[in-house]
Formats: C-alpha cells, structure tokens, sequence
C-alpha cells in the first residue's frame, strides 16, 4: 500500500470553503458582452459562458451549482428571467442578477418579488457598480451556503445518530452490536466495505472484529488481519493496491477516555464524496456510537456474571438440596413427609428428619431471617451443628438442643444482625409421646386425622378440633442464654403432627391482597386432605392464589398408623 498524498492535500480545494474560487455564470447573446464579463470576473472567479438560455441550462447540468448567474433580460426563445425561473428548484442558494437594457418594469418586479433575482442593472452598466453588486452577491452565497451547511449536517448528524442508535439499541448483545455499527455507519456514509475491530480491555480477551460490505482486491493484503491503529479523530486517506485505488476514512469510538473500537470505512474508486463535512459528521456522532458501544459491553459484561451468578447459585441449591434429608428410614408405625420450597433458588427454610438408633424420632423446622445466599449460609450451619447434637448417644432434651444450638451460633447471629425461629419435636414410638420446644416459630399443630378422613367417607362434616403445641420462647441469636420450659403431648393411633414455615402461613388468600393464609386458614384447608395426608397437595393449595412465592416454604408431617 503506498500513500500518494496527505489528508490536507487531499481534502484541499473540494469545496468552496476549502480554496475553490467561487463560480459565476454569465449568459448574453452578445459575444462581446460576454467577453467583457468574463475579464471582469476572471480573476477572481471561475467564470462561466452561454450564448442562450438553454446553453446556460446545459452549462449548469455539466459544471454544477453556481455562486451568481448574471443574465441578459432580452435574449432570444428564452428571456433572462424565464431562465433564471428554471433554476430556481434545484439551485435554490444560487444569487440571480438580470441585466436588461430595457425598461421591463413589470416582469423583474415579478421576478425579484418571488425570489427569483437578486438585483437587476440596466444597461450599458457601471463597472464599479456592477462588480461591487458581484461582491455582494458572492458574500450572501457564501453566508447562504454556510447556513445551509450548517442545518445540513444538522439535519444529517440528528439522522444519522437517530439511525444509528436505534439499530444499536436493537442490538440483543455486544457482537451484534458490533455488526449493527459496522453495517449502521457503512449504509449512513455509503461505504463499499467496513472493518471494525473492537478493542478489549485485557491482553487475554479475543478482539471481535466484524465487516459490512463486500472486499475488493484494492483492499490492503492485510485489511482483515493487521492490528487497527488508534484514531481520536477522523482520518481520511487514499491509496492504492494492485493498479487499484479506493478511500478509507477511519476513527475511533471510546468512553470516558476508554477505547472501545476503530471503525475502516472504504470507498473503491478514482474520487470519493467524503470530504471535510464528513468528517465532521462522523466526527460528532462518535461519542454517541462510543456511550453505545460502551453500554452493550457493560450489558454483556453483567450477563456474563449473571450467567456464572446463576450456575453458581444452582451449585449452592443442589448442595442445599443434599443437606435436607431426601429420604431417611422408615419406621413401622409412622409416615413422614417433608417439603422445602425456597422462594430463590437458595433459601433460609430448613427441615431436618433423625430416626436416631435408639428408636426415638426427631423432627425439626427453622427459618433464618431473610432469604438467599446470606440465609442459606446459616441455615447449613444450623443444620451442621443440630445434626452433631442429635447424633449423640443420649441426645438431651428438644430444649437442651436448643439452647446448645444457640450458643454455637449466637456470636455470628449477632455479628451479622439476624436470628432463626425453630420448632424441634422427638417422638418416641414406645409410648407415642411428643416433646417439644419452640423457638419463636409457627406453632406446630396436631389432630386425628382419621376422623377427618372418616367423617368424609361418611359424608359427615369433621368435627375436629387442633391442637397447637404453644409452647414458644424467643428465637435463636436474640439472647445467649436461651431458656424454655419443654412441651408434652401423647399422640394416638390416627394422629398427625404438622410442622410449617412462616412462608405458609403469610401467603396471600388472593391474588394481589393483603389476606394471608394465617393458621386458621391452613387448618381449613388441612380439612380437604380427605384423601389422607398428602403435603405436595397440601402445598399446591396454599398457592392457588398466588402468582409467586414470597418467602421459603417448608412442611414437615409424622402421622401414627400403629
């Protein structure tokens, strides 16, 4: 690839703005006029000749817009004016001057009052006059020009982001954005072809590079592959590869002084339309596409960590799973259930089931206070350290347990400001009695549940009655010495004990309101298990009128069969 010439070199003349002379356009059927006009004008404008009308019209479609047109009024099949009305459309910043050696009032009223002439001057016609009325026309053009300009790219810029970012903000991630940048800017500035190479932030990350367009062999050999330089501000160059020529313009989008990426835009071929405004165009959206860019990589980075979030938190529930007993030994005599729910994926609910080998059976339900990771954390340590006390040879009492249960965990309750409600039973199938202890949790609750079933199978109402085991003291972590007095029931052949969570009795009785089940409302509906016990069942109706889980739910039951 060799550079033939610089950005300035290049971009020097291309507009009137950057050098050109400005052009006049002088039209008389006068030979000699013309000659005269145009050595008045020639040294400080490119200057124009037409014989007629219709030449005049020829010369325009050939050399294009013109500063000033100064025509002659009376020429033959085409008047000064009816000309001049001709170029009106598509020339509309083009200054008109009539020349008429006649006194036409009417028709140049006509034509300067719809804005079809600037000045008029009769002939034969003052130099000086003539050439101070030039000078005024070509300062309006220019002040015209420079407005038209301006609202131009205006107008293109709010476009053009407008664009722009609408197809980024469409994007679904950080790739897609690339290539929605790459082919928005390729389409907005006509590009042949578009590389644009994002920059990472760590030498370890790989550095997407996306393309618009088809190549061409003017390409450089190393377009798709060379490492992209650094352009704070728009660049336009042009070179040649293989006898070909082409035009790139290049920048760099960054934020906050990060660079995010450079876009190469190609244009193939001897001249391009890219010049100065150009660059300032592109120059002024690349904030913009930069906030853009910076964002949908913040997006990807966040789901990144959203995405190693959740399979870390599916590891944690399948470990919290393994904590809860999924299955334990079943003794003759009895039938536990157990369900555990969390409302997250992790959850502060905890149930733990112990047939201990001496025959007693344990049942056990906590809540720590909150939900997610935090209680999941101490809700495996209550589990830990509540296992060890009931694997001892001669467990203590459930309000021995409990008070060893707080000690071990009062120092990081406190720590961390938080505290566990639990409700611990041991039944001892020999006698059929229940001991408990009740650390500010839901009051568990016993019934026949064989006269519930019975009274069905009759088709009579059941005339049970609940028995809340009431016997409760402060959670764990509120106070290190921990004292409660032990709760004694003896449970007959039909009984069941159902222990719950407060995700229970706080669900909602209606979609949107305030009503929470409360314990009334889950005996009432412990009162339709008329099949029998059955949790899964049991559970699916507390949620019959809720969209979501609030709060971790758990139950645990043990019925007496023999």
């Amino acid at each position: 690839m060799s550079q033939d010439f610089s950005q300035s070199d290049y971009l020097k003349g291309l507009t009137n703005s950057y050098g050109e002379r400005l052009k006049v356009l002088v039209v008389d059927d006068e030979h000699d006029n013309l000659e005269l006009l145009y050595r008045t004008f020639r040294r400080h404008y490119q200057v124009y000749q037409a014989s007629s009308g219709q030449a005049a019209l020829d010369c325009l479609a050939t050399h294009g817009e013109m500063a000033v047109i100064i025509a002659d009024q009376r020429m033959p099949k085409m008047t000064g004016t009816e000309f001049l009305s001709r170029t009106v459309n598509e020339y509309p910043d083009t200054i008109r001057i009539v020349l008429t050696g006649y006194t036409d009032v009417e028709d140049l009223v006509d034509a300067i009052n719809t804005g079809q002439v600037f000045r008029y001057l009769t002939k034969p016609w003052n130099a000086e006059e003539l050439q101070e009325t030039i000078a005024q026309a070509t300062t309006v053009y220019q002040h015209v020009k420079q407005r038209t300009r301006a609202l131009t790219q205006s107008l293109q810029k709010e476009s053009l982001i407008n664009t722009t970012l609408t197809a980024i903000h469409q994007s679904l991630d950080y790739t897609s954005t690339l290539q929605t940048v790459a082919a928005a800017l390729g389409k907005a500035f006509e590009a042949d072809y578009a590389v644009l190479q994002a920059t990472e932030d760590t030498a370890n990350s790989p550095m997407p590079r996306v393309t618009y367009g088809q190549a061409s062999p003017s390409l450089p050999e190393d377009c798709e592959t060379a490492p992209v330089p650094f352009f704070p501000e728009p660049v336009l160059q042009r070179f040649s590869q293989q006898d070909q020529t082409a035009h790139r313009l290049s920048i760099s989008f960054s934020y906050r002084q990060t660079p995010l990426a450079t876009i190469l835009l190609y244009q193939f071929g001897e001249t391009t339309a890219w010049n100065q405004d150009t660059l300032d165009l592109l120059s002024s959206i690349a904030s913009q596409v930069g906030l853009a860019i910076s964002q949908a990589k913040l997006h990807q980075r966040i789901q990144r960590q959203t995405d190693k979030m959740r399979s870390e938190l599916e590891v944690a529930r399948q470990i919290q799973s393994n904590l809860l007993h999924q299955s334990w030994p079943q003794r003759a005599g009895t039938i536990i259930q157990a369900l555990c729910q969390p409302a997250q994926q992790v959850g502060g609910d905890f149930y733990e089931v112990f047939v201990h080998p001496q025959g007693d059976t344990w049942l056990a339900v906590g809540d720590v206070a909150g939900k997610g990771v935090p209680a999941a954390l101490f809700m495996a340590s209550a589990i830990s350290i509540l296992r060890r006390e009931l694997a001892a040879n001669q467990p203590p009492s459930p309000e021995v347990v409990m008070a060893n249960l707080n000690r071990a965990l009062m120092e990081d309750l406190v720590n961390n400001n938080c505290f566990i409600t639990a409700a611990l039973v041991r039944y001892t199938p020999a006698t059929r009695t229940i001991v408990y202890a009740n650390a500010g949790h839901i009051y568990p609750v016993l019934w026949s549940h064989r006269a519930v079933m019975d009274a069905a199978a009759a088709g009579q109402l059941p005339q049970v009655s609940p028995t809340y085991l009431d016997q409760r003291s402060v959670p764990l972590g509120i106070h290190a010495d921990w004292r409660s007095s032990p709760g004694t029931l003896v449970m007959r052949v039909g009984d069941a004990v159902l222990l719950s969570s407060d995700g229970i009795t706080e669900a909602a009785t209606a979609p949107g309101t305030q009503r929470l089940l409360n314990q009334d409302g889950l005996w009432q509906l412990i009162l339709q298990q008329i099949d029998g016990l059955h949790l899964p069942s049991l559970l699916e109706q507390v949620n019959q009128d809720s969209a979501t889980r609030e709060d971790d739910q758990t139950l645990l039951s043990l019925e007496v069969t023999a």
